[in-house]
């Protein structure tokens, strides 16, 4: 009898079957790849809300009441939540600004928290 060579189709087979899980696994790890990339764009532009915000406490230069301000606010095509927090400070010509960040709908997940200080305008 004589024997011919190649492979038989257990393992063929048994080869599809291993690069199978090789090509899910590279498919998830890309997946995963992308879903960072939206939480990074995300956080970016939450930075830049949060800058924004404290420039312009800066620019105006008013002297900002203590407590909790919210309002919303909107940079690249999305939009944003913001809670900004009014603290003193043992010197009494500062006041403590923090700004925290969110998505609308999950104000439990801060994308960006930004401190800053404001100096009060000397009297005239």
């Amino acid at each position: 009898m004589a024997r011919r060579s190649g492979f038989t189709l257990v393992e063929v087979l048994v080869a599809l079957a291993i690069v199978a899980v090789a090509l899910l696994a590279a498919l998830r790890t890309a997946g995963m790849g992308t879903n960072s990339v939206g939480e990074l764009r995300s956080r970016l532009l939450a930075g830049w809300v949060a800058e924004n915000l404290l420039a312009e406490q800066r620019v105006r230069r008013e002297w900002l009441p203590l407590g909790i301000q919210r309002g919303k606010s909107s940079q690249g095509g999305s939009e944003f939540v913001w809670r900004e927090e009014v603290v003193a400070t043992p010197n009494q010509a500062f006041r403590r600004v923090d700004v925290f960040v969110f998505v609308p709908a999950e104000e439990a997940h801060t994308l960006a928290h930004l401190t800053g200080f404001i100096v009060q305008a000397p009297a005239r």
